[in-house]
């Protein structure tokens, strides 16, 4: 028996909740990939204001769902083979958590996993503009192994739409886990410019 590609992904209290339901979206229905999710207290308020949804609607697009308290779970171990995880979005409070190793839920402690059985870790951080501690914080991380990585639009696809601009970082942020969808237009190469 092949055991399937398992791939955690957490939501937590940033703006930005749409990445984290978009890639549940994108894998729920790829041979092979299992999906193990997290959302903490303050990622339920934000799928809540940000896309009107419910935990348990978004809970129903992952094949397993764990409770952010429940540090005894599977992936709370390295033990579990899981391919990485990503946090989408990654609240400033998660990253700092995650950079001084603090373990103090799930969603850290399985990220503390990730790194120290050097598989990937993705943090989608949220915020803007960085002050000082966020950029340590992310260079900690960094310096980790983890792998940080903000949703900055592209515009070389010309985007017509939010929702494009969105699937496009998704399809990147799967690809860094061999993960290839047709969410969006792979670059080809520059046009030729116009006078």
């Amino acid at each position: 028996m092949t055991t399937p590609q398992r791939l955690i992904i957490a939501i937590t209290g940033a703006t930005g909740a749409v990445y984290g339901v978009r890639l549940l979206q994108a894998i729920r229905d790829l041979p092979g990939v299992e999906s193990h999710l997290l959302i903490s207290e303050a990622g339920t308020l934000t799928l809540h204001q940000e896309l009107e949804l419910r935990r348990k609607d978004v809970e129903a697009l992952a094949d397993v769902v764990h409770n952010v308290r429940d540090v005894g779970a599977c992936i709370a171990s390295g033990s579990f083979q899981a391919s990485g995880m990503i946090v989408a979005p990654c609240s400033m409070k998660t990253l700092a958590s995650v950079a001084h190793g603090l373990s103090d839920n799930l969603i850290t402690r399985a990220a503390d996993v990730i790194l120290k059985e050097r598989r990937r870790l993705v943090l989608m951080v949220r915020e803007t503009p960085f002050n000082l501690a966020h950029l340590r914080n992310m260079t900690a991380v960094t310096e980790m192994g983890g792998i940080i990585f903000p949703p900055l639009p592209a515009f070389y696809h010309k985007p017509t739409s939010i929702d494009e601009m969105v699937q496009h970082t998704t399809a990147r942020v799967l690809d860094l886990f061999n993960i290839s969808t047709e969410l969006a237009p792979r670059w080809n190469g520059l046009g030729k410019a116009q006078d």
